[in-house]
């Protein structure tokens, strides 16, 4: 069994101007590090396909899908909020990221390898079911945790997000879904200002002061998001992987290092281990100082490929 790694040409067109942080840069940091490491060798690489409308439609809004669609522009910039905007490139890149997550799940369910990294841009998790927010267009795991349910009709999925922001569009979107548990950490108060007060019965949110490092983020793990996620027992488990919390990120102010990263993922992989067969997506979100955004994945990954 085997680790793939899903990406797409187009994730590195997706451009939303000089000195965004959201850049293309950032998947060539991971990429060049997996290699520099060696990790790369022992990857299956894939291509990703595009997420088609249906796909797209689980999670998101017809209207919203639309409206997205409409506003891609041929050239330039549109747009959609201060920080989010799209060139003539970012409305394929975000089908091919979608679909990454979707071909990522239909590998891990067909047994053709035991779990995947989908390296792609741009980013998932603040995408809303009917809002483009915080660098997101279509909210990616999202996609790929519908299709695990209605697709392949599986009970029960878990959604684990590490990204140093609060992932507020998958649980727009999954808030109250008794199929879906997801389980996050993110400092609080910071972007998007929310999660601290849900009160879904599916969501562990575990809101981290700034300043906290891999000693409270591991204490959250252990005490909030592992009794969760065994109680729970998901069938497959998604990661939205930012590695924005690390203490060298400019966006943010918590503490984490390379190691935390790497313990976090075996912790994950334990979860997958013991009750789903060793079924695990994982999917890029933030990260934002290249050097150790491509450390930090690379450890992430070298645990997937090990685990």
């Amino acid at each position: 069994m085997t680790t793939a790694y899903i990406t797409h040409p187009s994730c590195l067109r997706h451009d939303m101007g000089p000195y965004h942080p959201e850049c293309p840069d950032r998947l060539s940091a991971i990429g060049d590090r997996l290699i520099a490491s060696g990790v790369d060798g022992y990857l299956v690489h894939h291509t990703a396909p595009e997420a088609t409308r249906a796909q797209l439609a689980r999670v998101h809004a017809a209207a919203y899908l639309s409206e997205i669609e409409h506003a891609s522009p041929k050239e330039g910039l549109h747009f959609l909020d201060p920080d989010t905007a799209m060139n003539a490139h970012s409305l394929t890149a975000a089908k091919h990221a979608a679909g990454a997550v979707v071909l990522a799940t239909d590998l891990v369910m067909g047994g053709e390898c035991r779990n995947a990294f989908c390296a792609v841009r741009p980013p998932g998790h603040h995408a809303e079911r009917r809002r483009a927010m915080g660098f997101c267009l279509y909210n990616n795991v999202a996609v790929g945790a519908a299709h695990a349910l209605e697709h392949h009709g599986l009970d029960r999925v878990a959604v684990i997000d590490f990204d140093v922001h609060h992932g507020n569009g998958t649980e727009d979107i999954f808030a109250g879904d008794e199929r879906v548990l997801m389980v996050s950490t993110f400092q609080h108060p910071l972007y998007p200002y929310s999660g601290a007060d849900c009160t879904a019965p599916n969501m562990v949110n575990v809101p981290l002061a700034e300043g906290t490092g891999g000693e409270g983020f591991r204490e959250a793990v252990r005490d909030r998001w592992l009794p969760a996620l065994d109680d729970f027992r998901p069938q497959l488990v998604y990661v939205s992987a930012g590695f924005d919390a690390h203490r060298e990120d400019p966006l943010a102010g918590l503490q984490l290092v390379d190691a935390d990263y790497a313990w976090v993922t075996r912790e994950l992989l334990g979860v997958a281990n013991r009750h789903a067969q060793g079924r695990l997506v994982s999917s890029l979100e933030g990260g934002y100082a290249l050097s150790a955004l491509g450390r930090a994945a690379t450890e992430h990954v070298r645990e997937m490929v090990t685990g």
